[in-house]
């Protein structure tokens, strides 16, 4: 997940009761809950196929969560140490308590990012597999609008969070109702809509004393809320990958293939629409899914497995540095040739179609390597 919702889990957390374990826990249930993302470090010493490789990686495994759970409470207690000792007075932070809100917000990073399609690596060292929920988008707006109303509602107490708060939900508005990206969103007048009167709610919330009269509570209720509609999408997803794999086995009937896997992954802001990336003994397809009574042939795109010149050229480059790390990282990897009829050199078109397609740049999902011709291959 993006880590604006990592954080809102963080804080939201803090306003549920971690924060009364010790002083400083609100501040260590920011970090904790953001920590892992510390693999983007990579990018200082390496170039994008190092991160693609780093990204969600050992920090994100159950070893590195653990121990990012237990160094993150000991420079937050140290610096608090350091701190005290420097303005003459005693420790303020305790330990224990630290160490308790630090495990708990920690595990929540590993859980919210499994369950977008993107995935995990939890069992590394030892297991280099991905896993993958595949039930919230990246990102969310919903997520936004709960758990950032809650943490809205329980720590506005000064001006200067008020303007945090303004600026914030300004940002975010813009994104959702007026940026080029928002014409993307399903019913996106709709979502508009639902989205300025949920700030409206919010706002008038806030002037009633909500945090006064509930307190704690609502931090509780944006986290049951937030369940509620992982359940939901948990059902959708179940019903998208009955469909999706029923629609799965007509198309590869047709061309007289087996099904071999099928994933449904969510889309953006729409929980009845799904895009199917599946795999037959043959070929990869991908294919857009409605849940809500769509009965027209969904729009497939179809790329074969290796053969021929392909598999030729490929095995020209598959050792190089760039494509051992993106088919590591690849979910469905598929490949073309740019310019099969080529006099000299083409390119090996690589994507991840659970993200796009060969030929159609999109940062490090897809891969171009040049490549000598096929005729050039034959004539050696």
């Amino acid at each position: 997940m993006d880590n604006l919702t990592h954080s809102l889990v963080g804080l939201t957390a803090a306003k549920a009761g971690l924060e009364r374990l010790s002083p400083g826990t609100t501040t260590l249930c920011l970090l904790a809950a953001n920590a892992p993302d510390a693999d983007i470090i990579v990018l200082a010493f390496g170039d994008r196929w190092a991160f693609l490789q780093h990204h969600r990686g050992i920090t994100h495994s159950i070893v590195g969560v653990i121990g990012l759970a237990l160094i993150v409470p000991l420079v937050v207690h140290l610096v608090d140490q350091v701190w005290s000792r420097i303005r003459g007075r005693s420790p303020q932070t305790k330990l224990k308590g630290l160490m308790l809100a630090s495990f708990i917000v920690s595990a929540t990073h590993p859980l919210l990012d499994w369950t977008n399609s993107y995935g995990i690596r939890l069992l590394l060292p030892w297991s280099p597999r991905w896993s993958y929920g595949d039930l919230v988008f990246i990102v969310d707006p919903f997520l936004w609008l709960v758990l950032g109303g809650a943490a809205f509602l329980l720590t506005t107490r000064t001006r200067f969070l008020k303007f945090v708060w303004a600026g914030l939900a300004a940002g975010l508005t813009f994104l959702v109702v007026a940026s080029p990206r928002s014409s993307g969103l399903p019913n996106p007048r709709l979502i508009a809509l639902v989205w300025i009167v949920a700030l409206a709610v919010l706002i008038v919330l806030f002037i009633k004393g909500a945090r006064e009269r509930w307190g704690s509570r609502i931090a509780f209720g944006a986290f049951a809320i937030v369940l509620c509609y992982w359940c939901l999408l948990a059902f959708a997803h179940s019903r998208a990958i009955q469909r999706g794999n029923e629609e799965a086995a007509r198309l590869a009937n047709s061309n007289g293939e087996v099904v071999a896997r099928l994933a449904a992954m969510p889309r953006l802001a729409n929980p009845f629409r799904w895009d199917c990336v599946f795999e037959t003994d043959r070929a990869t397809y991908r294919f857009d899914l409605g849940l809500l009574g769509d009965t027209a042939s969904p729009d497939v795109v179809r790329y074969p497995k290796m053969a021929g010149e392909l598999e030729a050229a490929f095995e020209t480059i598959e050792a190089q540095r760039p494509v051992r790390v993106f088919l590591g990282f690849a979910r469905f990897p598929v490949m073309q040739l740019a310019d099969p009829d080529c006099a000299t050199r083409t390119l090996v078109e690589i994507a991840d179609l659970r993200y796009t397609e060969p030929g159609r740049a999109r940062g490090t999902f897809s891969l171009e390597v040049p490549v000598d011709c096929p005729n050039e291959h034959s004539a050696r």
